[in-house]
C-alpha cells in the first residue's frame, strides 16, 4: 500500500520502519534535515510538508501528541485536499472524539473515510508487531487498511462508530493512571507498617496483586520514578477524559481519587 505518515517520533518511527520492512511504500514528513535522513535510512520518501504526505496515498497515517496537532496537520493544512477520493485518514494520537468528528466533517467533502485509532503499548511492541489499536469509525474502511496496520499492530480491534477506540483508549488511559494511584496507596500503607517501597515492589509482582501497572512500577523501582516518566502522558489524556466527561454528563467516580493519589493532575490545577 501508499502511505503517507505524519509524526516520527517515539512511536511514529518505529511504525514506519514496520510499514516500510513489510513492503509499503512511505512518504513521511521530515522537516528537518536529521529527520529527512533518519527516514531515508528507513527505506521512507521524506517529504517537507504534511500534505504532502497524502499525494496518491491510499491511507494517511497521524501520529502526533496532541489534539491541536492533529487540527494543525488535518485541517491547516491542504492535506485533506491531497489526499485522493476513497483514501482513509488514520489518527493514532490519544485525544478527544471531538477532533476526530470535526475532521470528518471536512473530509466527507473530499470522499475520505476518517478512522481514530488510538494505540496501547510502547515501542517495543511496535518492534514486535503488537501495539494494540482501538478502531472506531467504518469498519470496511478499517479493513482495507488493516495490510498497513497489521504491520506493527495485533490486536487491531473494532469498536464501533468514529470516536470510538478514543473513548475507549481514554478509558483505559485512566483506569491505568487510577491502578498507578492504587499502587501509591499501597506503598504509602506499607511504609507506614515498616516496609520500604524497594521491598514491597520486589514482591508484589509475584502475588495476586500483580498487574501490567504494578509491573511496570516495579520495573522502574518506584512510584514516583514511574510517575515522572509517563506522567507528561496520563496528565493529558487523564485531562482529555475529565473533559470529556464533564461534556457527557458522566464522571470518573472513584477512579478519580485514586488518580490523584499518583499526582497525575496538571501541577497549573
Amino acid at each position: 500500500m501508499r502511505i503517507g505518515f505524519v509524526g516520527t517520533g517515539r512511536m511514529g518511527r518505529p511504525m514506519v520502519r514496520r510499514l516500510v520492512a513489510a513492503g509499503h511504500q512511505v512518504s513521511a514528513l521530515g522537516r528537518s534535515g536529521e529527520t529527512r535522513r533518519a527516514l531515508a535510512e528507513l527505506g521512507a520518501q521524506a517529504v517537507p510538508f504534511a500534505a504532502a504526505t497524502g499525494t496518491d496515498a491510499d491511507a494517511v497515517i497521524v501520529c502526533v501528541f496532541t489534539d491541536e496537532q492533529v487540527r494543525a496537520v488535518c485541517l491547516d493544512t491542504p492535506l485533506l485536499e491531497t489526499m485522493p477520493p476513497g483514501s482513509v485518514l488514520a489518527v493514532h494520537t490519544t485525544g478527544s472524539p471531538r477532533t476526530v468528528e470535526d475532521i470528518a466533517a471536512v473530509a466527507d467533502s473530499h470522499d475520505i473515510e476518517v478512522l481514530d485509532i488510538p494505540v496501547s503499548g510502547g515501542p517495543h511492541d511496535i518492534d514486535a508487531g503488537q501495539l494494540t489499536l482501538f478502531g472506531g469509525g467504518n469498519a470496511a474502511a478499517l479493513e482495507r487498511i488493516r495490510p498497513a496496520l497489521a504491520a506493527y499492530g495485533d490486536p487491531i480491534l473494532h469498536l464501533g462508530p468514529l470516536g470510538s477506540g478514543q473513548r475507549v483508549k481514554l478509558v483505559n488511559n485512566v483506569l491505568f493512571a487510577a491502578q498507578i494511584g492504587l499502587v501509591a496507596e499501597s506503598v504509602r500503607l506499607a511504609t507506614q507498617l515498616g516496609v520500604e517501597e524497594s521491598a514491597l515492589l520486589s514482591a508484589l509482582p509475584h502475588a495476586s496483586s500483580a498487574g501490567r501497572a504494578l509491573g511496570s512500577v516495579a520495573a522502574t523501582g518506584s512510584v514516583a520514578a514511574f510517575a515522572e516518566s509517563v506522567g507528561e502522558f496520563l496528565r493529558k489524556d487523564v485531562s482529555v477524559a475529565r473533559n470529556l466527561a464533564t461534556e457527557l454528563n458522566a464522571d470518573l467516580g472513584p477512579l478519580a481519587t485514586a488518580i490523584d493519589a499518583a499526582d497525575y493532575r496538571d501541577p497549573g490545577d
